[in-house]
This record gives C-alpha cells, sequence and structure tokens, in this order.
C-alpha cells in the first residue's frame, strides 16, 4: 500500500468555494481524474490511499479516501458522469469529506516543526506542482492527527 495526495488546485482564478463545490462533486461520485501525464500514474493501485488537497486560495486539506481501482479509462456511462475533461484516473471507496478541513499550516507544523525542510516549506508556501503526489506513511497520519485535534476543537467550540 502505498500514501498519495491528490491536489486540486484553482487555475482558473475561481473562488474557494466554487473550487470546494467542485472537488465535493468528484468526491460524492467517487471518481478522480488522472491525467496521461501524471506522475506516479502506473503507480496508482486499489487499497492505495489518498489525501484530497485543495490549493490556493485555500491550501487545506479535505477529505480522504481508499482508492478501489488503478488508472484507467472511464466507461462510457463514466465519461458522461464525470464533470472534468480526464479520459480517465481511479474510481474512490471509503470517502471521507472534511468539515472543517485541516489547514496546511497547522500539517507543515507536525511534520516540520523547525521549519528546515526545504521541500516541505516549499509545497507548504507555494502549493505542490502534480496533481498526484507521493507522500510517506508518516506524512499521511500526520494530517489524520491534526484533523483529529481540529475535529476535537470544532466540537468544543
Amino acid at each position: 500500500m502505498r500514501y498519495y495526495l491528490f491536489n486540486f488546485s484553482n487555475q482558473d482564478g475561481g473562488s474557494g468555494r466554487a473550487l470546494s463545490d467542485k472537488v465535493a462533486a468528484l468526491l460524492r461520485l467517487k471518481m478522480w481524474g488522472v491525467d496521461l501525464g501524471e506522475p506516479h500514474r502506473a503507480e496508482l493501485f486499489a487499497g492505495d490511499l489518498v489525501l484530497i488537497y485543495l490549493g490556493l486560495p485555500l491550501r487545506a486539506f479535505v477529505g480522504r479516501a481508499r482508492l478501489a481501482s488503478a488508472v484507467r479509462d472511464w466507461t462510457s456511462a463514466e465519461a458522461e458522469m464525470y464533470p472534468g475533461d480526464s479520459q480517465g484516473g481511479v474510481l474512490l471507496a471509503d470517502v471521507e469529506e472534511w468539515d472543517p478541513p485541516v489547514p496546511m499550516h497547522a500539517v507543515v507544523e507536525r511534520i516540520d516543526p523547525t521549519g528546515s525542510n526545504p521541500y516541505v516549506q516549499a509545497n507548504a508556501r507555494n502549493g505542490f506542482q502534480n496533481g498526484v503526489v507521493q507522500i510517506t506513511d508518516h506524512e499521511y497520519e500526520a494530517v489524520l492527527a491534526v484533523r483529529a485535534k481540529w475535529v476535537a476543537r470544532s466540537a468544543r467550540e
């Protein structure tokens, strides 16, 4: 089993709300498009775990899922349902939408508390360059731990 981050960035300059709505629709469909040139495309397999990340302007983790399939072309019916322009992707299972979302800055504080890892700091500042990013089990678990704290905080408020 491997761990990935699925990055959804705002390339159209739309609002954070519109971006959140698009991602929520994908998660409810349990489909995620993965373009042909995407790094790690051939390495995605059923059972892998993914975190869903929204780039600018939100910079937050908004969910997680387990892959129900490897990357494949959409069937005719799936292509009709899929709201994007990707010709294929993965199916998702065990999808969780997170409300509240987990801000990137809170995760960075846990993963790189001294601010000494230039890779982590650059991704936190500039966003991720790819739509699929392989992460470590430590990074995956760190996001879940921060989420547990955010949920507990929200319950108290």
